[in-house]
């Protein structure tokens, strides 16, 4: 889980207007370092099957935000690939 400073720090990275804390942009941002957290906790524990399913829950719920960042705004979808390094 991230801590309510990393949360803060990604969100003051991502957001669009200054009250935003639940765009699109945001909230892959911050599933983005979920994910990387899971995948550095799976090597260790290549076991924990509970931890993998939540894993592909959290990169699903990704995958439908960036697919509907995409049918809304193709520049907005590029750019925050770009800024959170996902190449698609």
């Amino acid at each position: 889980m991230l801590t309510q400073e990393e949360k803060n720090k990604l969100i003051k990275e991502h957001k669009v207007h200054d009250l935003d804390t639940g765009s699109p942009e945001v909230q892959v941002a911050l599933l983005t370092e979920e994910i990387k957290r899971l995948l550095l906790h799976l090597k260790k524990h290549a076991k924990d099957f509970h931890s993998k399913r939540g894993l592909l829950k959290i990169v699903s719920k990704r995958r439908t935000l960036l697919n509907y960042l995409k049918k809304e705004d193709v520049k907005r979808h590029n750019a925050i690939l770009k800024k959170i390094g996902l190449n698609k």
